[in-house]
């Protein structure tokens, strides 16, 4: 088989899964560790059977709702090479926007300390270590996978000398020499309403770690629990900083000002979309 004819058999088994060429690109590309162009460029080449076999193999997994980025074992976020698999949640891009807004608020520290709280793939933590390259981050989760992958994708990124990864249910396990001593808490927690997931794609629900989603009846436990440990840590002047469900603007923001934190605001997407709430740690916050 040729590879043009194995992606045009494979779009047509991926038809409802609405990119069903750029999928089927995607895996081949990955399978045969090249790039998209390559595929324009040899639409000819005859592809080993094993390989064809090994191709269908994984368009099928993708016919039946696996994501791609499962399926290839990467994700591109703020333009490193991630690896992901399944048990850690997929990178999206609008968290950019929360690493992004860290890395322009801790632009004039010196050597910061940097706290993600569930950090699963290591997205956000390695990213703040790449681009500030003299930031220590220690990376906190609860689950084994989340914390393996992102040891994984420290090294992957040279960073794994400035990321620590550490076992921890929220905040409990964090190094207590340190309390008082942290520049930046960051977390993206899970904040889907426990009723909605079942609203969600089934790509979603179905594949991707339910801890890594659920944020409890309303969505804002995490919030709670991680915004009234956050002044232990945190220095006078700290940032404390969120990913947020578009519509949870008000309750967040809210949160984070009754736990005594100063200059509370929100941030939008590229969509318009509230998505990021930050706010620093007030001198009484204790």
């Amino acid at each position: 088989m040729k590879l043009f004819e194995a992606i045009k058999k494979a779009s047509d088994i991926l038809r409802d899964k609405g990119t069903p060429q750029l999928d089927a690109e995607v895996i081949l590309s990955n399978l045969l560790e090249k790039d998209r162009i390559f595929l324009y460029l040899n639409r000819d080449m005859p592809l080993d059977g094993v390989v064809v076999d090994e191709f269908f193999k994984r368009i099928e997994r993708r016919k039946n709702g696996e994501p791609v980025q499962y399926i290839t074992g990467r994700q591109e976020f703020m333009s490193l090479d991630f690896k992901v698999k399944p048990g850690v949640l997929i990178p999206r891009g609008d968290t950019e926007v929360l690493v992004e807004e860290v890395l322009k608020a801790i632009e004039g520290f010196e050597k910061p300390i940097v706290v993600d709280v569930g950090c699963g793939s290591g997205a956000i933590s390695v990213s703040i270590a790449k681009y500030k390259e003299d930031a220590l981050v220690y990376a906190l989760d609860i689950m084994d996978t989340p914390l393996e992958v992102t040891e994984e994708n420290a090294k992957l990124n040279g960073v794994s000398d400035r990321v620590k990864v550490l076992k921890s249910d929220k905040m409990a396990g964090f190094d207590t020499t340190l309390h008082g001593k942290v520049d930046v808490i960051v977390s993206n927690p899970p904040y889907i309403r426990e009723n909605t997931i079942q609203t969600l794609m089934e790509e979603v629900k179905s594949f991707e770690p339910h801890e890594a989603l659920s944020g409890g009846e309303d969505g804002l436990y995490f919030y709670r629990e991680i915004t009234r440990d956050a002044p232990k840590l945190l220095k006078a002047g700290g940032l404390l900083a969120y990913e947020i469900g578009h519509d949870q603007r008000e309750e967040v923001m809210e949160i984070l000002k009754i736990n005594g934190f100063e200059n509370v605001i929100c941030i939008k997407d590229l969509a318009g979309k509230d998505r990021v709430v930050m706010g620093w740690r007030g001198k009484y916050a204790f």
